[in-house]
């Protein structure tokens, strides 16, 4: 038996947050088994309530965690205390955290993917992140977390025309950390903005949209392949052999690999992300994807 363990609703504790609703119902019929665990909980590092209403099995099985994002030591807390109750989530602690975290895997994607640096720190200091930048020179690059961009923010807290412009990218930066607040993930990466094929702008925020897609990527191989972006068309995504050495090194059994079009042609990866934590697309068939899931870990 395989059990998918959601977030739980907060006004009913006992059942799937309702935002997961349709995954809940495709994961039911692919045959697995349901739990749910209080997230609010685990953030707040009370792990033996995170999972109390979960019944402890009477031998191990496997599980797998669809929900929101945590951090790796929140992760660990779930892990230990899912194991308690003979469930042991397919990522260990280490696999999410190199699958999550950017800098964690990006010697994995590194020459697929945009030049990259990092500082830890919250935030790090002005001089540190001006020294690190002057490896893009004039170049324009993007800003985000080890986690999460402010892409829907893009020229407040996202795209810097500059990497030399030290006024912008102090503005920049600032205004990242104050929308991030608590959600600010370990340090900031800068990243070499690259152009890639255009499919207009987003209708709310207005930030460029480009050709990209989401894999989800069970040991190594494809469950499920779906454009990231429902809003425009994305057409069809390249086929996964491109990516396939890659993704064996991918030190994670489960994760997401997000890959985008650039203006010559060749796809470029995005980044990585944890299969458990990384949105369904809207759009992507959810039944195919619980169904490929369960042939690959039941």
């Amino acid at each position: 038996m395989a059990t998918i363990v959601f977030c739980s609703d907060p006004t009913r504790p006992a059942r799937p947050d309702p935002d997961y609703a349709a995954e809940t119902d495709a994961a039911r019929a692919a045959g697995f088994s349901i739990e749910a665990v209080d997230h609010d909980s685990l953030v707040k590092g009370d792990a033996a309530a995170t999972a109390g209403r979960i019944p402890r099995r009477a031998a191990r099985e496997i599980a797998i965690y669809r929900g929101w994002m945590m951090s790796p030591r929140a992760y660990a807390a779930l892990f230990d205390a899912l194991i308690e109750r003979n469930l042991a989530l397919v990522s260990d602690p280490g696999a999410y955290r190199h699958a999550h975290w950017l800098p964690e895997s990006y010697s994995v994607i590194r020459g697929r993917t945009p030049e990259s640096v990092w500082l830890p720190g919250k935030p790090p200091a002005m001089d540190e992140i001006h020294s690190a930048l002057r490896v893009f020179a004039d170049r324009p690059v993007l800003l985000k977390d080890y986690v999460k961009s402010r892409k829907h923010e893009w020229l407040d807290a996202c795209f810097i025309a500059h990497a030399s412009d030290r006024a912008a990218v102090e503005r920049s930066v600032r205004r990242f950390v104050e929308l991030q607040g608590d959600d600010f993930a370990e340090g900031l990466v800068f990243r070499e903005f690259v152009q890639l094929q255009s499919i207009g702008d987003h209708p709310q925020s207005g930030m460029p949209l480009s050709r990209e897609h989401r894999f989800f990527v069970a040991k190594g191989k494809p469950l499920l392949a779906s454009a990231y972006w429902n809003v425009a068309a994305s057409g069809a995504p390249p086929p996964f052999d491109e990516f396939e050495s890659l993704a064996e090194r991918v030190q994670s059994p489960f994760f997401t690999l997000d890959v985008a079009k650039r203006e010559n042609g060749d796809w470029l990866v995005i980044e990585l992300g944890d299969g458990g934590v990384a949105g369904l697309p809207d759009g992507a068939d959810a039944s195919a994807f619980y169904r490929a899931l369960f042939a690959a870990f039941a």
